[in-house]
């Protein structure tokens, strides 16, 4: 179980940039209300911000990204991928694969491929099943121009060992300038997975778009660990970014009782899990040896208690420059977004929790083009939403 047992289900991203081109206009389905309690002005501790409901009767809504005409594309966890345009919700999008959408397993994350207005290429995540078990994998496919089914599907990715259970699946995707795949993996609840370097589960793996191996890998050669491997010792990553000022990669990730984290993964690195943590044991008792150990990484920030995160996000935007460079992170347990700055030396420090308990738990948090946040919450009749600037 994740961090948020108490509470939430346990536990992209490149930069997410804007696009040039607009899409085709296409025919959309209105299949449950939008708008519900559409606006609420919210004072924070540094401006007052205004959040709409821009759609609402979503299922376990995981996963947005914003298609270049403003439009949302949005992964439901039972298996749905939608697209949500001007409050319209569309039917969902055929072509996606079967998935296992048990626990906290099914259609996760969603990226858009750097030259998507080109290309139409998107990338996800979700948790398939097979005869021995299920694990996480990774899709490439094209959204057709009509936007009401994917073609041209391919698995690029499967963890190479597949388990009982339904937890702690990861998975976020961040994609890099040169287009390779960074991907967040939980340790399935086996946390021992997390120590085995021939072993997917509990590592951030670096794959190209075609799921072949980058040159720059730390173990390309398969010899002392996985080759798709970047970093090991992860719990359940569910939150993955980079920085766009200067292409630094961030995880944030579920402890199990307290020690929820965020971290930097570099080439080769173990971070530790569950030999070090800040966290402890569900019984109480203390997780391995403690928390230090040498070798092995420290985060650059922890909760205790969790808060049970499920996105990061770094604050680039425009409309928002009293956030510039502060981390946003949407949490399940509390029902928040938490804002983190960092000072000159890197010390990072959390300021304030928003919206805490007003809209559900939190899942993912998206920096729009416009400099926006999209956040989705987690629920049976869960809602995508816009949080801007409120009128002074």
């Amino acid at each position: 179980m994740n961090g948020s047992s108490k509470g939430g289900d346990g536990l992209k991203r490149l930069h997410r940039t804007g696009y040039c081109v607009v899409l085709a206009a296409s025919a959309l389905l209105m299949v449950n209300p939008a708008h519900a309690d559409p606006v609420k002005t919210i004072d924070t501790q540094k401006v007052k911000v205004k959040v709409e409901t821009v759609a609402s009767g979503l299922d376990h809504p995981w996963a947005v990204e914003v298609l270049p005409d403003g439009a949302y594309l949005v992964t439901e966890r039972p298996g749905h991928l939608r697209i949500i345009r001007d409050g319209k919700v569309s039917a969902p999008i055929a072509g996606v694969p079967n998935v296992y959408a048990h626990g906290q397993g099914g259609l996760l994350d969603v990226a858009l491929d750097p030259k998507f207005a080109g290309n139409r290429t998107i990338y996800f995540t979700a948790s398939i099943a097979e005869d021995s078990g299920s694990g996480t994998a990774v899709f490439r496919a094209v959204l057709s121009p009509d936007e009401r089914r994917l073609i041209d599907v391919k698995r690029i990715f499967l963890m190479n060992k597949l388990s009982q259970g339904d937890l702690q699946y990861g998975s976020r995707i961040a994609i890099a300038k040169d287009g390779s795949l960074f991907v967040s993996l939980g340790d399935r609840f086996e946390q021992d997975r997390a120590q085995d370097f021939h072993d997917d589960a509990g590592s951030i793996i670096h794959i190209r778009a075609d799921g072949s191996i980058p040159a720059d890998n730390p173990f390309k050669d398969g010899v002392k660990a996985l080759p798709e491997i970047w970093s090991k010792g992860h719990r359940n990553p569910e939150g993955i970014t980079f920085d766009a000022a200067d292409g630094r990669l961030y995880t944030v990730e579920h402890g199990p009782k307290g020690g929820d984290e965020i971290n930097t993964p570099e080439a080769g690195k173990n971070y530790g899990w569950p030999v070090i943590s800040y966290g402890r044991n569900y019984d109480g008792t203390k997780v391995g040896i403690g928390t230090a150990k040498k070798g092995m990484e420290q985060p650059i920030f922890y909760w205790d208690p969790s808060i049970a995160p499920g996105a990061i996000a770094v604050y680039r935007g425009r409309m928002f420059p009293e956030w510039k460079g502060d981390f946003l992170v949407a949490a399940l347990k509390f029902k928040l977004l938490s804002r983190l700055d960092r000072d000159g030396s890197g010390k990072v420090t959390e300021r304030e929790r928003m919206f805490k308990g007003d809209f559900g738990r939190l899942r993912d948090v998206v920096v729009a083009p416009d400099g926006a946040l999209l956040i989705t919450t987690d629920e049976n009749d869960g809602a995508l939403l816009r949080v801007s600037r409120a009128a002074e």
